[in-house]
């Protein structure tokens, strides 16, 4: 058996590892983490676990749990891990961390985003950034440190990936309009999220300076192995879970002067994705929904063609809990022990 700890499993990524693990067979958490909650029985604070969990809440020493634990997920703050993370605690154990701490490999440009310092860089350089579609093949037994996405970036990547990385799209005219379920905001008490606040309401937010921006970015621009410049805006709506992102780009016209068809950018679509168990590419004329990956590791994709403008719109949805965070972190720590990689997984999306 794996052997987890979970710093942070009091958050709502955390409280979700702690409820794909359960049902993973291959796995035995030993830790659950809590700054907020130590010494409380983790069924008091998640009363959805009552007679599931027995354990209490523990501290968030990450030295202690490394003597303990094949792989710890870290589910905290930007900067916690950074600022936490040894040579030495990378010997005994690996890690799959769910903050934006080792995704960005140029620390200025994380530092100038995230507006803190960066305490451990040395360690940037071999984390490998854990899209599974992606990077499946950099993410070995040998790995010690994941850096796992972020929700938003999950969803945004790869809808466009497949064309971005065959040339099909003008990277420089591509936007991505994102909305998000609230959870995705995390547990603390904030004013902006109360019910009041967020209930028959929409906003967007982080305009023009979102900083999931330079993520998306440094992914796509490996994929087109091009520098890409993005126009994201993300924006709350009044659900619990759940991310649609919606995007735009300019199609590049074939050797004829023609556009490409549905049935050449589908033919895109399937050649990357058809083998992947995650992936769904809809059919013609359904666009994705956050209902229809509700509770579940699936991102669905969809798109349409734009005759009248030459564009191409994009769409994609997926749980923000799932595979915008735990379940990706499952997916990655089941890369990194050579298991079947969907272990754990096999969630039927829930409805309603």
């Amino acid at each position: 058996m794996i052997k987890a700890g979970i710093i942070g499993a009091t958050g709502y990524a955390g409280a979700e590892l702690v409820r794909i693990l359960m049902n993973h067979r291959e796995t035995e958490i030993v830790w659950y983490g809590s700054h907020s909650h130590i010494d409380r029985k983790y069924a008091e604070v998640y009363g959805n676990m009552f007679r599931i969990v027995e354990n209490v809440c523990r501290d968030d020493n990450l030295s202690e749990l490394a003597q303990q634990a094949d792989v710890i997920f870290t589910a905290t703050p930007q900067g916690f891990l950074a600022g936490m993370l040894t040579e030495e605690i990378l010997e005994k154990t690996k890690i799959v961390d769910l903050s934006a701490d080792y995704r960005i490999k140029d620390v200025s440009v994380y530092e100038k985003w995230y507006g803190i310092e960066h305490k451990s860089p040395q360690f940037i350089g071999e984390a490998v950034y854990g899209l599974c579609e992606i990077n499946r093949e950099k993410i070995t037994e040998r790995t010690r440190l994941v850096a796992n996405p972020g929700c938003y970036t999950t969803c945004s990547i790869l809808t466009a990936y497949p064309l971005v990385r065959e040339g099909l799209i003008d990277t420089d005219t591509l936007i991505i309009d994102a909305k998000s379920g609230t959870s995705g905001a995390g547990r603390g008490a904030k004013v902006q999220n109360l019910f009041c606040e967020v209930n028959e309401n929409i906003k967007a937010y982080g305009v023009a300076g979102h900083r999931h921006t330079p993520e998306i970015e440094e992914q796509l621009g490996y994929a087109g192995n091009c520098n890409v410049t993005i126009n994201f805006t993300p924006h709350l709506v009044p659900m619990n879970r759940g991310i649609l992102v919606t995007e735009y780009a300019k199609l590049n016209k074939k050797a004829d002067g023609t556009l490409p068809s549905y049935e050449e950018i589908k033919a895109v679509y399937d050649r990357y994705y058809d083998t992947e168990k995650f992936i769904r590419v809809l059919d013609k004329g359904i666009c994705p929904e956050t209902r229809w990956v509700e509770g579940s590791n699936y991102v669905d994709i969809g798109f349409v063609i734009d005759e009248r403008t030459g564009r191409i719109i994009m769409m994609g949805a997926l749980d923000n809990l799932v595979k915008g965070a735990a379940g990706q972190a499952v997916q990655n720590m089941n890369l990194l022990f050579g298991l079947k990689e969907s272990e754990g997984l096999e969630l039927v999306p829930c409805f309603p």
